[in-house]
């Protein structure tokens, strides 16, 4: 089994990759492979609604020269799926929404291809707009008959500096719980 993290921060090593990353430890612990996938420094054009993907039924984009294509073979041969934003604007990164809405085109094309996947969502803030981020992530994952990992509470822990996120206890120990969950759902699913 594996699990794919997708950090949708412009900061590699930031307070999104240590929540992933917490999250990650757990499934660790449990033999689940795991692998985090950056988005900074990448590019990903915004959808051009074109529809061609939906003509093609090859499960790629037709634009082929940005990080889009690679990015979602990986999310096509996991198990699992971690989305993971910090909070920009009440909302999430241009680059993880120009993600998803890219792969909900493709999805839309191809209907039923991550059906049954696990996957979650996890912010990091400031102070104010994780929840609105949160749903923006959960209602791609929802709409994509995923089934959805929860926790003790939403799924976000606050920090401003890089590495603040760890002082959130409560926001630490809720990845923990994600993660122990997500390994749980995932070992149900493939009877392990």
């Amino acid at each position: 089994m594996k699990v794919i993290g997708i950090n949708g921060s412009p900061r590699k090593e930031g307070n999104t990759a240590i929540l992933i990353q917490t999250v990650f430890e757990e499934l660790t612990k449990e033999g689940i492979e795991t692998e985090l996938i950056q988005l900074s420094g990448k590019n990903i054009e915004g959808c051009k609604a074109c529809w061609a993907c939906h003509k093609n039924k090859n499960k790629q984009c037709v634009i082929t020269d940005d990080f889009f294509n690679e990015c979602f073979a990986k999310m096509l041969a996991s198990d699992g799926i971690i989305l993971g934003s910090p909070v920009y604007s009440a909302g999430v990164t241009s680059q993880i929404k120009a993600l998803i809405d890219r792969a909900s085109m493709v999805l839309a094309g191809n209907k039923g291809v991550f059906k049954h996947k696990v996957g979650a969502s996890v912010v990091a803030a400031r102070r104010g707009g994780a929840i609105s981020a949160f749903d923006t992530l959960n209602n791609f994952l929802y709409s994509k008959e995923m089934f959805l990992v929860g926790s003790s509470y939403w799924n976000m822990a606050y920090g401003n500096a890089i590495g603040e996120v760890e002082q959130d206890q409560e926001g630490i120990n809720n990845m923990k719980n994600l993660g122990q969950n997500m390994a749980w759902i995932l070992k149900k699913i493939h009877n392990s």
